[in-house]
């Protein structure tokens, strides 16, 4: 614990002098992506749990950093020189002090991964074996990884198939949620905390399920996707508000 807390925000320290240098602070949320898969890895590899355990969910939770960091690695390369507009929005309210308030900003996405990796602490120190709460918790976050990654495949075929802006894709899970890679994305974390779970001390770390959930319902996901989509396509995706569920899959509504 006391290695992470050190080293993780150091390495978030170097992200911001690397983001003041590229002039784009929009590298954070691949360090934060990359950041909890290395937090986490590391406890697991040298926590005194059950090997398995640790075995099972270290390769999970790295597909799962690898997975989200190339993603928002990928995004920020393609978007450059143009910064995300969460950060392009934070220049004009801390401008004049910029570096300084982002320099802050990036110590508490620091401290922020050290929170949500906690749950892989808990998981790197459970002696008790593979039973049947660490055998629930791996399916779920399974089942969460692979409906991301269907989600994800399926937008995409989409986009390469449809040319009209203003096209909504209703293929496959979308058919069914309009945020289904959402969805997918907090059931991996209830997964983690199910797995964690097992240790005397997991129930402790609900702390990360919880807030990832409410980020992705209520910050960081819906909200700022959903209003880019009505921008984008207008009347037809809010004919897509009406029928489909914003986040739990559901059959669609007839309207």
């Amino acid at each position: 614990m006391l290695a992470a807390a050190v080293c993780v925000p150091v390495a978030f320290a170097m992200a911001w002098a690397w983001a003041v240098r590229i002039d784009n602070y929009s590298v954070v949320d691949a360090v934060w992506a990359f950041g909890i898969g290395a937090t986490a890895c590391f406890w697991l590899a040298t926590g005194p749990g059950d090997t398995t355990v640790r075995l099972a969910a270290a390769a999970l939770v790295a597909f799962w950093s690898l997975r989200l960091g190339g993603y928002l690695h990928r995004r920020i390369h393609r978007m450059r020189p143009r910064e995300d507009a969460r950060y392009a929005k934070l220049r004009e309210i801390w401008k004049g002090r910029e570096k300084r308030a982002f320099l802050g900003f990036f110590q508490m996405q620091a401290v922020s991964v050290l929170l949500l990796a906690l749950p892989f602490l808990a998981i790197a120190r459970n002696d008790g074996g593979w039973g049947v709460i660490e055998s629930l918790g791996i399916l779920v976050v399974v089942t969460g990884l692979a409906g991301e990654t269907v989600a994800d495949r399926q937008m995409a075929a989409f986009k390469r198939t449809n040319s009209d802006p203003e096209a909504v894709c209703r293929a496959g899970l979308w058919r069914y949620s309009r945020h289904p890679n959402y969805f997918f994305e907090s059931v991996v974390w209830w997964g983690f905390y199910l797995t964690a779970c097992g240790s005397p001390w997991g129930w402790a770390t609900i702390h990360a399920p919880l807030a990832i959930t409410w980020l992705l319902l209520r910050v960081t996901g819906i909200p700022p996707t959903e209003a880019a989509a009505v921008a984008r396509k207008g009347d037809a995706y809010r004919d897509y508000q009406a029928t489909t569920s914003a986040f739990i899959p559901l059959p669609p509504k007839i309207n």
